[in-house]
């Protein structure tokens, strides 16, 4: 028996045969050419397939794994259109006369090499991301292929994983991943975290493509992986793993259990999806409604701007499955880390406090009616509110108000059924909306928290920027008071009000949320259950 040790960045214990996932190792040919600007138009067509490919790729990553991880492939397209990286590709054609095969693997070896010598670990964990673009982007000009994956359940190897292979793997063939390489800081790590599944990195130069098929014992919890494991080891981790499930069936024993503390204070626990594929994850994990459907994901997912009917089959299926339990959907949260290329948004020097979310539905009347229009033609098949995301001032409360009362308006005008009495709230994201919030609450029929820009706005701090992690306190009183500020204002206005953003799943702050008067908390499907047995073991 030998052990490998390295470090979790997943917790979980998986037994299963290794898949070494091998990388294209042939050799980059530099060839000479004569047309040059053949080879500038290979670049071009290729790089126009590879940045459809990424937002394929971060639409897929959206109904797996959720939004902030999405935003891997965001950043790779924003990578893949790089002024200086593409200059590089162009000079080395031109200079050299070279294939453009060879001048993106050049351009590659030099960029990713720079990223490696930078102090700043985030910086040199970006090197994997320059390598993955450039391995796309010569995919694509030599007609397309992808690492192939297993065809059983396994656990899979390498010495590291880019993000656009992690996601692109079965996961229902996933058992772990183990990587002799890798950080807990890359984003292969989010996003094998985020999955849920066992996962080592570092495990160093003995985790060899030799294991193929060799049957190992992986133990996300210890960072600890077992090659050909003797009987003690078998038993022991056995037993590990038996506590593990157990610990996760008793979790199901909340299956049908009122979200309500041993002194009876009660709380709505509702689920965030991005897709109407998540949810038979809601349902099973019995959630109380839908607190937060981000409908960006349809726009996502689409190369031309969704019509009506396009979008009102998405909420139509939703608000049906959920059979009269509220679904909150949010309006288009476009802007800021996420764009969409037949928006043609204009380059912002800080989008985070550019043209995003609510003020961009206000700035495109038109595809906000459209989307106004399908939501409550959605709502006469079930108990429907509309959310408005980034909100500040009052009179963008006024103007959204009076775009869904237009939208009615023209739905009566058609004859179009849709209720009457469909909940109208907004985010609060900016300190702005907290602290006016007492005007703020007698225009809409409720509030939630998105504390993830609240966060950011808060303590100005990038949440998209590493470098700033530990400058990011998601505890900082401050946050926490303009939450309880709003839960005041709302509840003085007859209100009420949910968190949605990722504190909501934070077990620590469960009972200060409680003791804010909190009414509803939506977390992503898998916290459901967890937070609700928290909750039952609360005593205010």
């Amino acid at each position: 028996m030998k052990i490998l040790r390295g470090t979790s960045v997943g917790a979980g214990i998986a037994v299963g045969r290794v898949f070494y996932l091998r990388h294209d190792a042939d050799q980059i040919e530099k060839v000479t050419v004569t047309d040059t600007s053949h080879e500038h138009d290979r670049v071009a067509r290729a790089k126009e397939e590879a940045l459809a490919q990424l937002a394929a790729l971060q639409a897929k990553a959206l109904t797996e794994i959720g939004e902030s991880e999405a935003m891997i492939f965001e950043v790779h397209q924003m990578m893949l259109e790089d002024p200086d990286y593409n200059a590089m590709i162009d000079s080395i054609i031109d200079d050299q006369h070279v294939n453009a095969e060879y001048a993106v693997d050049a351009t590659c070896t030099d960029f990713a090499q720079r990223f490696a010598q930078m102090d700043n670990e985030y910086m040199r964990e970006r090197a994997v991301d320059v390598r993955d673009i450039s391995a796309r982007l010569i995919d694509c000009l030599r007609g397309g292929h992808s690492a192939s994956g297993p065809t059983e359940p396994s656990i899979i190897a390498a010495y590291d994983l880019t993000p656009s292979e992690t996601i692109q793997l079965d996961k229902s063939l996933i058992l772990a991943f183990i990587l002799s390489g890798g950080s807990v800081t890359s984003h292969t790590a989010i996003l094998a975290r985020t999955m849920g599944i066992p996962a080592i990195i570092g495990l160093g130069a003995d985790l060899t493509p030799d294991l193929e098929g060799d049957e190992v014992i992986v133990d996300g919890s210890a960072g600890e992986l077992y090659i050909d494991p003797d009987d003690h080891a078998r038993a022991v981790l056995a037993k590990k793993k038996a506590g593990d499930d157990e610990r996760k069936a008793l979790l199901q024993a909340m299956v049908g259990q009122p979200n309500v503390t041993l002194d009876g204070r009660s709380i709505d626990v509702y689920a965030n999806i991005a897709s109407p594929s998540e949810i038979d994850l809601v349902r099973n994990n019995d959630a109380g409604g839908i607190g937060l459907f981000r409908s960006e994901f349809i726009f996502l997912e689409t190369k031309d701007y969704p019509s009506e009917a396009e979008q009102f089959e998405q909420y139509k299926t939703v608000v049906e499955a959920m059979h009269g339990k509220r679904v909150v959907i949010r309006t288009l949260d476009i802007g800021a880390d996420k764009r969409i290329g037949y928006f043609e948004l204009d380059e912002e020097e800080n989008p985070a406090l550019g043209v995003r979310g609510l003020r961009l539905c206000l700035e495109r009347p038109g595809v906000f009616q459209t989307q106004l229009r399908a939501i409550l033609r959605a709502s006469a098949f079930g108990k429907v509110a509309i959310m408005f995301p980034m909100v500040a001032s009052a009179w963008e409360v006024t103007a959204a108000v009076a775009a869904v009362d237009e939208a009615k308006d023209s739905l009566r005008a058609q004859g179009v059924e849709f209720d009457e009495s469909v909940e109208v709230g907004i985010m609060i994201e900016t300190p702005a909306a907290a602290l006016i919030s007492d005007s703020l609450a007698p225009m809409v029929d409720f509030f939630s928290v998105g504390t993830n820009d609240l966060t950011q706005y808060t303590l100005a701090v990038d949440r998209q920027n590493a470098a700033v992690d530990r400058f990011t306190d998601t505890h900082h009183e401050a946050v926490l008071r303009l939450i309880e500020l709003a839960a005041t204002n709302a509840h003085a206005h007859g209100k009420w009000i949910g968190i949605c953003g990722e504190l909501g799943a934070d077990l620590t702050l469960t009972e200060r949320f409680l003791r804010a008067g909190i009414d509803e908390l939506s977390v992503s499907p898998p916290r459901i259950l967890e937070l609700r047995q928290h909750i039952r073991e609360i005593q205010l």
